[in-house]
């Protein structure tokens, strides 16, 4: 049983209509909450699942696999759909497009540190630098759409340009209801160590719900990350990686229930399921290629796990990746070989 450092309990986060029952969320990431992803997150009782960030130029373009991108999970509770831009105009119609096809919540991102995204296109965490179009955005943003805005962001561009406290006192003036922090700035993108203790100062400055993440791979890092920065809730990302069930994880353990991993034949299980699924929404072919990844997340760790991913990588089908998955998992399960919970952790930090 998990065992971590007892924070307060978290309470419930309501914005207007929407209420974050347990505020422990799926973080957006792209390329690897797809829908196949949030809906087993969701359906092993994740409270809450953010898509992957969506272009807003693309998204009104009504670009096929955009909109596909954009649906959301359909499991009940609430679903947020992120928007990533830097045209006001062009990011409220992107936000009444999800709106009306099922979001609850709009996410609006201020965190993307790539280089296509920051310096290509002047969005995700670019506008942390032009406060003044970043308030033009989020202004727009929430005047656009009837369901609450939210905002994620990082703690500034660079170490010499802090301004999340600032950022989120604007986006709090123009009806945001909720900002969530990574606790890096965009020049370390992943690299270095998430600093939670800088978020209490976004929460100091506002009213609203602010949010903690960055680095939380488990209930003690969730536990500790809720201490140190006084926030209302966590948003796990890298953590999930091969471990769609973490958020449910860390909600009971930050309930005081128990908290297990699952054995290695419910793994098993959760791996195929995710496999099928995957192979079901992408296409056979397609869903082979983008399942690659996820299966060496859940290997990880495992005795002979790299061999494995090495083997699954040049498998061309959907009936050779499973097989070789079958052959995998079948002795070790029959062993009683478990996956260290270190292991598991260490995958959150090696996939950045």
């Amino acid at each position: 049983m998990c065992s971590p450092p007892i924070p307060p309990r978290l309470a419930p986060i309501r914005l207007g209509d929407v209420t974050i029952a347990e505020p422990v969320i799926l973080a957006p990431m792209s390329g690897v909450t797809d829908l196949p992803f949030r809906r087993l997150a969701r359906r092993l009782g994740a409270p809450m699942v953010v898509s992957e960030m969506i272009a807003s130029a693309a998204m009104v373009r009504e670009n096929r696999t955009t909109l596909k991108m954009a649906e959301v999970d359909g499991f009940g509770g609430p679903a947020s759909v992120q928007l990533a831009g830097c045209d006001p105009a062009v990011m409220a119609d992107a936000a009444r497009l999800v709106v009306d096809r099922g979001a609850a919540l709009v996410d609006i991102n201020f965190g993307c540190p790539v280089k296509k995204v920051a310096v290509g296109q002047n969005a995700g965490s670019a506008l942390m630098r032009d406060e003044l179009q970043a308030a033009r955005i989020l202004e727009a943003t929430v005047k656009a759409v009837p369901v609450p805005v939210t905002l994620k962001m990082r703690m500034g561009w660079d170490h010499q340009s802090l301004n999340a406290p600032r950022i989120a006192r604007i986006a709090e003036e123009c009806g945001i209801r909720m900002v969530t922090v990574h606790g890096r700035t965009r020049q370390m993108f992943y690299s270095g160590t998430a600093d939670w203790a800088f978020v209490a100062r976004v929460k100091q400055a506002v009213s609203i719900p602010v949010i903690v993440n960055g680095d939380i791979l488990g209930p003690e890092d969730a536990a500790e990350a809720l201490r140190q920065s006084g926030a209302d809730g966590v948003m796990i990302g890298r953590g999930c990686y091969g471990r769609p069930w973490l958020p449910r994880l860390v909600a009971d353990a930050l309930a005081g229930r128990e908290a297990k991993e699952p054995d290695l034949a419910a793994h098993y299980a959760t791996l195929l399921e995710h496999y099928h699924a995957m192979l079901s929404y992408h296409g056979r072919d397609p869903g082979v290629r983008l399942a690659r990844k996820h299966v060496a997340w859940y290997s990880r760790g495992l005795p002979g796990s790299a061999e494995f991913r090495a083997r699954i990588n040049q498998a061309e089908t959907a009936e050779d990746a499973l097989a070789l998955i079958e052959s995998f998992y079948r002795p070790l399960i029959e062993s009683g070989v478990e996956a260290s919970r270190e292991a598991f952790r260490e995958a959150g930090r090696l996939a950045a």
